[in-house]
C-alpha cells in the first residue's frame, strides 16, 4: 500500500459479522481506504445506511432495488449478477470476501481472474474449491490474505513456506469444552450459541460449538499454505489468546498472541503488507494473562474434526459434501428440528454415501452441492 495513496476496497457481505467490523476499521483508517462497492443479503436497512454513510459507487443485494433508495449516490446492482459486477471492476486493489456459504465461491474467482487480491473470510470457497482457487490465484499472480485468526496468526508467522514443519491451529474449545457428550447431546440452541470468546454469527457459532469450524480451518489451511493433513494439529486453548503457531523443521515454535478480536486480523489482511494503528481491545499482557492452558482435543466428544480430516485425505468431492451436510443440518438445528449432537451424525451418514468426484469441475461442485443440500433437507424431514 502506497504510503499517500488510498486503496481502493469492496466488500462482500458487508452487512454481516466480518463486514460490518471491516468498516469500523476503514473508518478509524478512512484516509487510507476508498470504497468502491458494499454488498449485502437481505438487510436493506443496514446496507443503504452503509452506502449513506461511506458513500460507495456501488451497492448490490439479494432485495428489490427499491429498497434500497435513500440518502446516497450508488448504482443499485442485485444478485449474483452484481456481485460479478463488483468482482469484474478492475478499480478494486482488494476485495474483502466476508460472505458465507457458497455464495462467495464464484465472485472469488471471478475477482481472481481479474487480477484483484482477496481478503478471504470465506471458509467455503476453500473448502469447496481449495485446489482450483488456489491453482488461480497462482496463475493469475493474485494474494489471497486469510481473515480467519488462526490463518490470520499463521500467515503472520511464516518467513519461509519451505521450512514449515508443521501448522498448529488453536481452538477455544466452545462453550462444551468442560461438557459431558450427554451435556451436548441435551444442549439447546441458547447454549449452542453462548460462545465463551468470540462474537460470531449464528452458523459459526454452532460450527463452533460441535469443532466443525476446526475442522472446516484445517482444511483451509491445507490449501493456504500447501501443508501435508499429517502437518496441520489442532490443539484446544481456551485463553484464546495464541490464535496458531508453526513449527520449524529445527524445531522453533513461532506463535501469533493477541486478545480476542476480529478488527486485529481484519486489518491485517486489508492493509497487509503494511500495519497501522487501528481498533485495538488494549494493548496484551503478559502479566495480566497469567496463565495459558493448551489441552489435546477430544475426538470422542467432537468427532467432527475427524470428518474434516477424512473429508480432506479423500479429496475431489468429499470436502464440498462435509460441508453441505453440516450446514444444512445445523440449519436445522437452528430451526429446533434435530438436536445438536444429530449434525455430527447427519454429517457423517451423507459423507458415508456420497459418491466422490476427484478433481471436479466448478459446475460438478455446485451440482454436488445441491444434490447433497437435498439429500440432507430430505433425510432430516424423515428423522
Amino acid at each position: 500500500m502506497e504510503r499517500n495513496k488510498k486503496r481502493k476496497i469492496s466488500i462482500i457481505g458487508s452487512t454481516g459479522s466480518i463486514g460490518t467490523q471491516a468498516l469500523e476499521v476503514i473508518e478509524k483508517l478512512q484516509d487510507k481506504f476508498e470504497i468502491i462497492a458494499l454488498a449485502g443479503g437481505k438487510n436493506s436497512e443496514l446496507l443503504k445506511q452503509q452506502a449513506e454513510k461511506f458513500k460507495p459507487k456501488y451497492i448490490s443485494s439479494s432485495c428489490e432495488p427499491e429498497k434500497l433508495l435513500g440518502n446516497h449516490n450508488a448504482k443499485i446492482l442485485q444478485g449474483e449478477e452484481g456481485l460479478e459486477q463488483i468482482c469484474s471492476n478492475r478499480e478494486n486493489d482488494i476485495i474483502l470476501m466476508a460472505c458465507s456459504g457458497r455464495i462467495g465461491l464464484k465472485p472469488t474467482l471471478t475477482a481472481i481472474k481479474n487480477g484483484i487480491d482477496i481478503a478471504l473470510a470465506n471458509k467455503e470457497t476453500l473448502v469447496m474449491a481449495g485446489d482450483i482457487v488456489m491453482r488461480e490465484a497462482k496463475k493469475q499472480d493474485v494474494k489471497i490474505i486469510p481473515v480467519d485468526s488462526e490463518h490470520c496468526a499463521i500467515h503472520q508467522c511464516i518467513k519461509d513456506i519451505n521450512q514449515v514443519d508443521k501448522l498448529i491451529i488453536t481452538a477455544s474449545g466452545g462453550p462444551f469444552l468442560h461438557k459431558s457428550i450427554e451435556d451436548m447431546k441435551k444442549a439447546t440452541v441458547e447454549q449452542a450459541l453462548a460462545h465463551p470468546r468470540w462474537n460470531m454469527g449464528k452458523k459459526i457459532t454452532v460450527d463452533s460449538a460441535t469443532l466443525m469450524n476446526k475442522g472446516l480451518e484445517i482444511i483451509e489451511a491445507h490449501h493456504l499454505f500447501n501443508i501435508d493433513y499429517d502437518n496441520i494439529d489442532v490443539v484446544v486453548h481456551p485463553q484464546s489468546i495464541v490464535h496458531s503457531a508453526i513449527e520449524y523443521k529445527d524445531g522453533s515454535v513461532i506463535a501469533q498472541l493477541g486478545l480476542p478480536s476480529m478488527h486485529i486480523p481484519i486489518q491485517y489482511a486489508i492493509t497487509y503488507p503494511e500495519r497501522f494503528e487501528g481498533i485495538k481491545s488494549k494493548s496484551f499482557s503478559f502479566a495480566e494473562t497469567a496463565r495459558l492452558d493448551f489441552i489435546a482435543p477430544d475426538f470422542e466428544k467432537f468427532p467432527t474434526v475427524k470428518l474434516a480430516y477424512q473429508a480432506g485425505r479423500t479429496g475431489g468431492t468429499s470436502t464440498v459434501c462435509l460441508n453441505a451436510a453440516n450446514e444444512e443440518a445445523v440449519f436445522a438445528f437452528l430451526d429446533g428440528k434435530i438436536k445438536l449432537y444429530n449434525i455430527y451424525e447427519i454429517t457423517k451418514k451423507m459423507m458415508d454415501e456420497h459418491t466422490v468426484i476427484q478433481n471436479p469441475t466448478i459446475d460438478e461442485i455446485f451440482e454436488v452441492d445441491k444434490k447433497v443440500r437435498e439429500l440432507t433437507r430430505a433425510y432430516i424431514q424423515k428423522m
